[in-house]
């Protein structure tokens, strides 16, 4: 090393070294042994190692915001009797999918993030991908029903009963979840017939398939486009049914003679909107940055993945406490209550 090189060089090859340490590729691993003692070395934030007290602080009060805030919306739709609506059943859907995404990534990210431990087995980290992608997939298609719901209150007001009953809800629900888990299980089978004799380093403080079928030594052709066509046909698909559905209500408001009459309509749209957009936006975005941006530094792809983790988690709940009077009414008197008892 020069004497022109920084102490950050330093600190990054040092990270690299004991990275390689971790698992050198022998020629059995070459031919096709991928699990056994095979790992994964997850990215926190290069540089900043030095601040894992800020991080702790930091991602401890994202995760914090979020779970809390999910579990107050499940508290609330379950206690007050005017929110047991479609509507806010398919919400609960997404605050349970929510803690979800929070529970199957906090042991990785708060490892990774703030104490240094970045090595991950194989099998552990297949079940991580396995339901984090689980989990998104099931997210888009709740967002997907909850289109539908608006679409139906708008459009055909007079048969909203008739058509989103207590068991439709239901039902659509299990759909999204039957056919979340039907895409989503070939994935950890196929990645784990290929040989990983490279550098296994992610990305992320998580697993993710898009990372992970870089790594492989051997042709992914197959893999990458088996990939694809789930996300063409999940996320692909439901954003498509989603704007349509859209075009479809716009077209209905607009037939709405009062002023008043339309913003009241548009109004009941507006959550559903941006929970649409904060969940679809950063998973665009990581998914471009791993296809597209393969020049990107690494602090870029570390700042999408936290934007992809953390956001629409923690945004939900805020957005819905605000936009909905039943549910901010309650949660400022359960909170409120909270804080006389301490």
């Amino acid at each position: 090393m020069t004497t022109g090189q920084s102490s950050g060089d330093s600190g990054v090859t040092c990270e690299l070294i004991s990275v390689h340490s971790l698992h050198v590729p022998s020629m059995e691993d070459s031919h096709g042994n991928t699990s056994g003692s095979l790992s994964f070395i997850l990215t926190g934030f290069p540089g900043l190692e030095d601040s894992l007290y800020w991080m702790f602080i930091l991602l401890g009060a994202l995760y914090s915001v979020s779970i809390l805030g999910n579990s107050l919306i499940l508290v609330i739709l379950k206690e007050e009797q005017s929110l047991h609506q479609p509507m806010y059943y398919f919400l609960a859907m997404l605050s349970v999918s929510d803690l979800g995404v929070n529970c199957s990534t906090l042991p990785t990210v708060l490892g990774a993030f703030c104490f240094n431990v970045r090595a991950i087995g194989f099998d552990a980290c297949m079940a991580q991908m396995f339901f984090i992608h689980l989990i998104s997939w099931m997210e888009s298609g709740i967002l997907l029903a909850m289109s539908f719901d608006r679409y139906v209150a708008i459009c055909n007001p007079l048969r909203y009963t008739a058509i989103l009953t207590g068991s439709s809800t239901v039902k659509m629900g299990l759909a999204v979840l039957v056919r979340s888990f039907i895409l989503i299980l070939p994935l950890p089978f196929l990645l784990r017939r290929l040989p990983f004799c490279k550098a296994n380093i992610l990305h992320h403080a998580y697993c993710l398939h898009p990372d992970l079928i870089h790594l492989p030594c051997v042709d992914t052709t197959f893999n990458s486009l088996f990939g694809l066509s789930i996300m063409v046909s999940t996320f692909g698909l439901d954003s498509v049914l989603i704007f349509l559905s859209y075009v479809l209500i716009l077209r209905s408001i607009l037939t709405i003679v009062s002023q008043a009459g339309r913003s009241k309509a548009l109004n009941t749209c507006v959550s559903h909107i941006c929970a649409v957009l904060i969940f679809y936006i950063p998973m665009v975005g990581v998914s471009l940055i791993h296809r597209y941006g393969k020049q990107a530094t690494p602090f870029v792809h570390t700042l999408m993945s936290i934007v992809y983790l953390f956001v629409p988690p923690m945004l939900n709940p805020i957005i819905y406490s605000i936009k909905t009077k039943e549910i901010r009414k309650r949660m400022k008197k359960m909170l409120s209550g909270a804080f006389r008892m301490c």
